[in-house]
């Protein structure tokens, strides 16, 4: 679990900034899954998407995303694991391929977080934002996320990272504003096995 505690260049959880938050939202809280349910609703409803909002700067960094106080997903993700991992709860980076059509081409990574929890494992938490026809909820064991993947090229991907994938970082930090991040979003490859 160690791997998943970590603070790093983009999860700098040592952020005094950071470290006020957490504190401030458990609140002298000390069960990991009301501590995580208080960050997860914190960050899904206090961080506004930045495509949703049409927002700069883009942000990577934890500290960043609440600096600013948007983030696409992948940003809101990294902020909701340094505010986690601050409060010594392991989480990690798992990520959902969709499409931005909803039923076709192009596709890209929609970046999430999963949680250890006491008593329930891993559980998988979608902190992107609410908006019409998106209604995602920290309700463990249950998942509720923002999207399911009905497409045929999409895909939930089953690893849960203890880094975001170098991807997503080049994304977010190689672009300067909200639209070229929407024009290069990240996409992997989704090899189907053929029976026969």
């Amino acid at each position: 679990m160690e791997r998943y505690l970590k603070e790093t260049e983009i999860i700098d959880w040592r952020d005094p900034a950071i470290l006020r938050l957490a504190a401030e939202l458990a609140g002298g809280e000390t069960e990991p899954e009301e501590v995580a349910g208080r960050c997860f609703e914190w960050v899904r409803d206090e961080i506004r998407h930045s495509w949703d909002y049409r927002l700069n700067p883009v942000t990577c960094r934890a500290s960043e995303v609440l600096r600013h106080g948007t983030g696409y997903c992948d940003a809101k993700s990294h902020l909701l694991a340094a505010l986690l991992r601050a409060r010594g709860i392991p989480a990690g980076f798992c990520y959902q391929r969709l499409s931005l059509k909803g039923d076709s081409a192009p596709y890209c990574l929609h970046g999430m977080n999963a949680v250890h929890l006491p008593g329930h494992g891993w559980y998988r938490v979608d902190a992107r934002g609410n908006k019409p026809g998106v209604d995602a909820r920290f309700t463990p064991p249950v998942e509720q996320l923002a999207f399911s993947t009905a497409d045929k090229m999409e895909a939930d991907l089953p690893e849960i990272w203890p880094e975001p994938l170098p991807a997503v970082v080049t994304a977010l930090t190689r672009c300067n504003t909200y639209l070229e991040v929407y024009q290069g979003l990240p996409d992997v490859e989704i090899i189907r096995a053929v029976s026969g």
